[in-house]
C-alpha cells in the first residue's frame, strides 16, 4: 500500500503490531476516532504519571509508523495536548511534557438545607470576596488576572534549583538580607532594564511577598509620613484599591478615559499621590497617552507621587513596547512589579523600588512585616531571569495567550455580538461593555454564570463612579474551546427572557 495514498486518519493494513510506548494498539481505538483515542491515551499516561514532566514524546513520524497510521493522527494528537498546556513544542528537542492536567472541578454544591448560599456578586462586595470566589467551584473559569499556569517552565525551575542547591553554602541557609538576595535584586535591575527600560541599582530593589504586600508596604511608609490619601483610577482594580485603603483614610477616584487617568482630574482631587497602572490600565486596557504622560509627569514634578503598579505590562500583543514610568521619573515614582502573571502566583514574589526619601520608611515596614522572602525561591528565580530562561517563557506565554485572546474575541463576536471589547492589544483579559437595553445588572449576569458552571467579574465591582455595565473576562488560564463555550452561556443568560 502506498502510504503517502493513505486516507487521513486510517490506519495501515501493513501495521501487524502497535508501539512499544504506552503498549499503544490502534485496533483498540474506536471508528473512525484514532486523534481521540490517541490524545485520551496521552494524557492518561501524563496524569498517572507514566510519562512525567520533562519527557520527550516520539516524533510524530516515529510514532505513525509504529502505529501505522497517518501522520496526521499524532500530530492533531499532540496539538491537542499543546492546546491543552500540557506539552510543548521545543524545536530540536521534539515535543516535551511540561504539566499535569488539572483536576476536573468539583460539582457545584447543592443550595444549603439551612438557608441560602451567600451571594458572592453584591454591588458593594465583602472584603473577602477574592477568597471566596477563588474558592468557588466552577466547570469554566474566566476570572481575570491568571496566567496559563499549565505552562509553568517545572523543568527549568528543577534545573535551575538543583544547580542552586549544588553551588549553595551553608551561610546561605541562615536568614537572609531583609532587602532580598543580592543575586536576585541584581537580575530584577538587568531584567528592568531589558524589558522595561528602568536603569536601577540593586540596592534599590526591595524583594517583596507580590504587588499586595508592595502596597501594604507603602500604604503604612506613607501613613508614617503623613500621607493619608492615595487616588486611584476609576474603573481600578478593586483588589489594589482594597489593600491601600486598608492603611489609608481614602483613596478617591479619578475617572480614566481612552488616554489614561485624567490628570485633570487628579489635580482636583487634592491628593499627593495616585495610583496607576499606566501601561495597560486595568481593566480597560488602555496606555496611558503622550501627552496625558507628559501631564502626569509635569504633577509628580511638582511634588506629586506615583505609585506604579506594572502588573502585566510583559504581556503585550499588538503594540509596541511602552517604558515604564519609572524610567522618566524615578525620584516622584514607586514602582511595583511581580512574577504573578510571568510564572505563577503561588510564588508570591515582586519586587519594590520607592523614591530614596521613603526608602527607609518601607524598609522598615517590610522587616517588621516577615525579615524578609525565603531565600531559595529568590536564588532559583534570579537564575531563570540570569539564564535567559523567563524570557523564553515569555516568548512562548505571548504566543499561548494570543492565540486563547483570538478565541476568546471570536467568541464574543459570535455569541455576545452587541457587547463591546475593549484593551485587546496586550494582558491577560478583556474587558466587555454589555449591549445597550440589558436587563439585568453585570453583578446579576455574573451571580447567573456562576450557578451554569462558569465564573467572570462584573466590571461594577472595579468602578465608583457611574460606568456602563460590563464583565472582566481572563482568557490566558482557558483553554479555546472552554474560552468560546464559557462565553456562549453568557450569550445564552442575555438572550434569555425574563
Amino acid at each position: 500500500m502506498n502510504r503517502s495514498k493513505e486516507a487521513p486518519g486510517e490506519r495501515s493494513k501493513e501495521a501487524e503490531s502497535g508501539a512499544d510506548f504506552l503498549q499503544l494498539d490502534a485496533a483498540d481505538a474506536p471508528p473512525g476516532g484514532l486523534t481521540g483515542w490517541l490524545a485520551r491515551r496521552l494524557r492518561e499516561a501524563v496524569a498517572d504519571g507514566r510519562l512525567p514532566i520533562g519527557t520527550r514524546l516520539p516524533a510524530s513520524r516515529v510514532l505513525a509508523a509504529e502505529l501505522g497510521v497517518s501522520r496526521g493522527v499524532v500530530t492533531d494528537a499532540y496539538r491537542r495536548l499543546t492546546e491543552e498546556g500540557q506539552v510543548a513544542g521545543r524545536g530540536r528537542a521534539g515535543t516535551v511534557v511540561v504539566a499535569v492536567p488539572a483536576p476536573p472541578a468539583a460539582p457545584l454544591p447543592a443550595p444549603s438545607p439551612t438557608g441560602p448560599a451567600p451571594v458572592l456578586f453584591r454591588a458593594d462586595p465583602d472584603p473577602e470576596v477574592f477568597e471566596l470566589l477563588r474558592a468557588t467551584p466552577a466547570r469554566i473559569d474566566l476570572t481575570p488576572g491568571v496566567p496559563d499556569l499549565a505552562a509553568f517552565p517545572r523543568a527549568a525551575w528543577l534545573r535551575a534549583e538543583r544547580a542552586v542547591l549544588d553551588g549553595l553554602a551553608a551561610h546561605d541557609l541562615g536568614y537572609g538580607d531583609v532587602r532580598g538576595h543580592p543575586a536576585l535584586r541584581l537580575a530584577v535591575t538587568h531584567w528592568l532594564a531589558r524589558n522595561r527600560g528602568v536603569r536601577a541599582d540593586p540596592d534599590e530593589v526591595l524583594i517583596v511577598a507580590g504587588t499586595a504586600q508592595a502596597l501594604a508596604l507603602l500604604g503604612r511608609a506613607l501613613g508614617r509620613v503623613g500621607v493619608t490619601e492615595v487616588a486611584a483610577e476609576d474603573p481600578g482594580s478593586l483588589g489594589a484599591r482594597r489593600h491601600l485603603a486598608h492603611w489609608l483614610a481614602a483613596t478617591p477616584p479619578v475617572p480614566v478615559d481612552a488616554e489614561g487617568v485624567r490628570v485633570d482630574a487628579l489635580r482636583a482631587t487634592g491628593a499627593p499621590a495616585v495610583l496607576l497602572t499606566p501601561a495597560h490600565q486595568y481593566p480597560t486596557g488602555v496606555v496611558l497617552g503622550g501627552d496625558r504622560r507628559r501631564e502626569l509627569l509635569r504633577w509628580a514634578g511638582e511634588g506629586g507621587l506615583v505609585i506604579e503598579d506594572d502588573y502585566d505590562a510583559e504581556h503585550r500583543y499588538d503594540r509596541p513596547p511602552v517604558p515604564a514610568l519609572r524610567a522618566a521619573l524615578p525620584d516622584q515614582v514607586c514602582y511595583a512589579g511581580s512574577i504573578s502573571k510571568l510564572l505563577a502566583p503561588a510564588l508570591r514574589t515582586g519586587w519594590l523600588l520607592v523614591p530614596p526619601r521613603l526608602r527607609e520608611a518601607v524598609l522598615e515596614a517590610k522587616r517588621f512585616a516577615d525579615l524578609g522572602n525565603p531565600v531559595l525561591p529568590q536564588l532559583v528565580l534570579a537564575r531563570l531571569m540570569e539564564s535567559g530562561e523567563l524570557d523564553r517563557h515569555l516568548r512562548l506565554l505571548r504566543h499561548r495567550h494570543r492565540r486563547r485572546r483570538d478565541a476568546m474575541i471570536a467568541a464574543v463576536r459570535t455569541h455576545l455580538p452587541g457587547a463591546t471589547v475593549h484593551g485587546a492589544a496586550a494582558g491577560l483579559h478583556l474587558m466587555l461593555t454589555l449591549p445597550p437595553g440589558v436587563r439585568c445588572t453585570d453583578t446579576e449576569l455574573a451571580t447567573a454564570a456562576l450557578a451554569e458552571g462558569v465564573k467572570v467579574q462584573p466590571l461594577s465591582w472595579h468602578a465608583r463612579l457611574p460606568y456602563p455595565p460590563g464583565l472582566v473576562l481572563g482568557y490566558a488560564a482557558g483553554a479555546p474551546r472552554e474560552i468560546d463555550e464559557g462565553v456562549a452561556v453568557l450569550g445564552r443568560l442575555l438572550r434569555r427572557p425574563g
